[in-house]
């Protein structure tokens, strides 16, 4: 018979052979997936019996995921910040790292300003929505060179109610851009040297979009461009705010002060790395007392 409990344990059993990291986690969403079921529900009624398709749906699922396919990809979402998003092949799975950009520009911007940013690579449109779903005076603009990504950005958009406070653009970075648009410039850019994607484990090297993890034989090639274009697109006073690899800081902050960014530094994230580094257009003093 399979239940609930039995199925979880099998699940967990399965993916700790294929040498998954979170095996328990993995079945656990995976179970609730297929069979349409709670956590909560998983464990108040452990015995109630799976029906045979859902043991089918799990069977695939399990398969998948043996094949290191990311969770995220076969479930077709992915929570970030407070939301959630449509995720596939097209774009970079939203990590937790990356709300480090969200926490900072929410301190930086108070809920009553209205105010206008630009997310450079804007992929899923994790960084952009997120701001935007706890900042209802602000407008943004999201470029992508990728037409796949910028459709599951506007399909998260529309899911989230917000399609009509974000625009999406395809586009080579700020190219076309007017000069000071912009009170705010977030990207997660690609910042992988290009001779470590080998070596990344199977879920992001096979399974997530080259071009946004390639960042040149260096790591470094998006910032160069951005350090300069970010500046351009800032209006006075203007704030960027941008995700590095956590061994990256003094060569990004480098980077932008070289292209006369003010005011640079270095933010880390929950398990203590750098993380996100944030300039000025001029000096502002610290946009971020608290931190």
């Amino acid at each position: 018979m399979n239940t609930l409990v039995s199925a979880w344990t099998a699940a967990r059993k399965r993916l700790k052979a294929a040498g998954i990291d979170s095996p328990a986690i993995d079945a656990r969403l995976l179970l609730e997936a297929a069979a349409g079921v709670t956590r909560v529900e998983i464990v108040t009624d452990p015995h109630r019996e799976l029906e045979a398709e859902a043991v089918a749906r799990l069977e695939d699922y399990l398969a998948r995921r043996e094949q290191r396919e990311p969770v995220s990809h076969i479930l077709g979402r992915k929570g970030f910040w407070k939301i959630m998003l449509g995720v596939n092949r097209h774009v970079l799975t939203p990590r937790p790292d990356t709300e480090v950009i969200v926490d900072l520009v929410l301190a930086a911007f108070p809920e009553h300003r209205r105010f206008s940013f630009l997310d450079l690579g804007v992929g899923s449109g994790a960084i952009a929505l997120a701001i935007l779903a706890e900042r209802p005076l602000a407008q943004a603009l999201g470029v992508d060179l990728s037409e796949e990504a910028l459709a599951v950005a506007r399909d998260n958009a529309a899911n989230l109610g917000l399609e009509r406070r974000i625009a999406l653009l395809r586009g080579d970075w700020t190219q076309g851009l007017a000069d000071a648009s912009f009170d705010l410039v977030v990207s997660n850019p690609p910042y992988i040297a290009s001779d470590e994607i080998p070596s990344l484990d199977p879920e992001v090297r096979d399974h997530e979009p080259r071009l946004a993890l390639d960042g040149g034989p260096d790591g470094l090639d998006a910032y160069r461009v951005l350090a300069s274009e970010a500046l351009r697109v800032l209006r006075p006073d203007g704030l960027m705010a941008f995700e590095i690899g956590h061994t990256q800081a003094e060569a990004v902050s480098g980077i932008l002060s070289g292209a006369g960014a003010q005011d640079v530094r270095v933010h880390r994230d929950l398990a203590n790395r750098d993380r996100v580094v944030t300039a000025s257009k001029k000096a502002l003093g610290n946009p971020f007392p608290n931190r």
